[in-house]
């Protein structure tokens, strides 16, 4: 559960934004998308190594 403390001088649009910018930060919609179909671990790994070996290849230059 996301709690925003707001002043009692704070707009409510101020507020909103808050709680947009905390949502997106704690990832909760990914979680979300991510528990709706089950994926093997294997494959988990798999697609954690490729995106690892491509952030090397990145930094590395190639």
């Amino acid at each position: 559960m996301l709690i925003i403390d707001s002043k009692d001088c704070e707009s409510i649009d101020k507020a909103l934004k808050k709680y947009k910018k905390k949502f997106e930060k704690t990832h909760t919609l990914k979680q979300l998308r991510s528990r709706q179909t089950f994926t093997k671990k294997s494959v988990v790994r798999r697609a954690q190594i490729l995106k690892a070996v491509y952030k090397q290849e990145i930094i590395a230059g190639k």
